[in-house]
């Protein structure tokens, strides 16, 4: 039994490193899942003067308005870059982020939109790599009030970030949304 209890109280009433410990720990992950849960969040809209990939977000209020995306005829349309390398950190001393959430400022169609988000050196790229998300929206309105969440992957910062649209039986149909992220110290 006294083996027991101080197996317990490692676990009960040490201390750990979080984020800054053994990474893929317990107390690593329990820190990872805290700081999601009860952090700050950062929200973006596209760069008001970006730079090749490196900047093509801006903070919210100092940009030019939501990020635009166009379905194809009946089909995906093309990679928009909606993070360039150079956007995160949005808070010093972060090195990982995760895009969290988005808000659908419109839609140009009353209809059902397939989205995708892919990580990498093109959307491409972030699809044949597997480090992609995709979710589904829809609304009787062309006007969306509140949040959708974002399930994906932390990624280190400095990664890009890339999105396209399809709308199923339409032949273009754009998109315009904001995109939140969560960024973590370690």
């Amino acid at each position: 039994m006294v083996e027991m209890a101080s197996s317990t109280s490692k676990i009960d009433s040490e201390a750990t490193d979080g984020l800054g410990g053994t990474n893929n720990s317990l107390a690593y992950r329990v820190a990872e899942i805290e700081r999601h849960f009860h952090s700050a969040g950062s929200w973006f809209e596209k760069a008001t003067t970006p730079s090749g990939e490196t900047h093509v977000a801006d903070s919210i209020g100092d940009g030019a308005g939501a990020f635009q995306l166009d379905a194809g005829n009946d089909d995906w349309g093309t990679w928009v870059q909606i993070l360039g390398s150079s956007d995160t950190p949005a808070r010093t001393g972060r090195l990982y982020f995760d895009p969290h959430e988005i808000l659908i400022e419109s839609t140009e169609r009353i209809a059902t939109y397939f989205i995708q988000f892919a990580r990498g050196d093109s959307g491409a790229a972030g699809l044949a790599a597997g480090t992609y998300t995709e979710l589904v929206i829809g609304s009787d309105t062309n006007r969306f009030k509140g949040i959708t969440r974002v399930q994906t992957g932390r990624a280190p910062v400095g990664a890009k970030l890339w999105a396209r649209c399809m709308c199923p039986t339409q032949d273009t149909a754009t998109l315009d949304f904001y995109i939140g992220l969560h960024e973590y110290e370690g």
